[in-house]
């Protein structure tokens, strides 16, 4: 993995995989001990299966961003650890549901324009399919510009990321990539 945050991305949510050999309770336990003595400023949320890492609540912004490492067993030993930025739960569903009201509400009203074109009418319902699709570009614009807002501070939690990982070398050869 790059020693830099997957922040040059045109994904609305980035995000990198690192295989560590290290068993997974293993990994977990020292990313967090690491975590509690190293990050200063930032709430860290433990479950079983992923941790997230989030900002203080009061640095966060709407935009700010947070890390969930979701951490699993490795087929030949060790722990593939996933990492995911993105918005805090409250802003991801609003994005969540203004993309799948625009993408059922654009599905459907394209439909009816075809019907309506297909029987001799008027195609009104492709207006509305246009307009659907203007405002998911817009969505995903808003979802750009939040990253770009955000950027520093995915600094700051990919800069905890990396000072909390144990210090066992990645595994070679193994899948270790930031997504584009």
């Amino acid at each position: 993995m790059s020693r830099s945050a997957p922040l040059n991305s045109f994904r609305v949510r980035p995000r990198f995989t690192q295989v560590i050999d290290l068993p997974r309770e293993v990994t977990r336990e020292k990313i967090l001990r690491s975590l509690a003595d190293n990050s200063a400023g930032l709430a860290v949320k433990a479950f079983p299966e992923f941790i997230g890492i989030h900002l203080a609540e009061q640095e966060r912004h709407y935009w700010s961003p947070r890390l969930m490492l979701s951490l699993y067993d490795w087929p030949e030993g060790g722990t593939l650890i996933e990492g995911t930025y993105g918005p805090e739960i409250e802003v991801w569903s609003v994005f969540l549901y203004g993309y799948l009201s625009t993408g059922l509400l654009g599905t459907l009203s394209a439909i009816y324009g075809g019907a309506q074109l297909f029987i001799g009418d008027e195609p009104w319902a492709f207006y509305l399919t246009g307009s659907m699709a203007v405002i998911a570009l817009a969505l995903y614009l808003a979802a750009q510009l939040g990253q770009k807002l955000g950027a520093v501070q995915t600094i700051t939690l990919h800069d905890a990321y990396e000072r909390a990982m144990p210090a066992s070398p990645p595994r070679a050869g193994a899948a270790q990539r930031a997504s584009p």
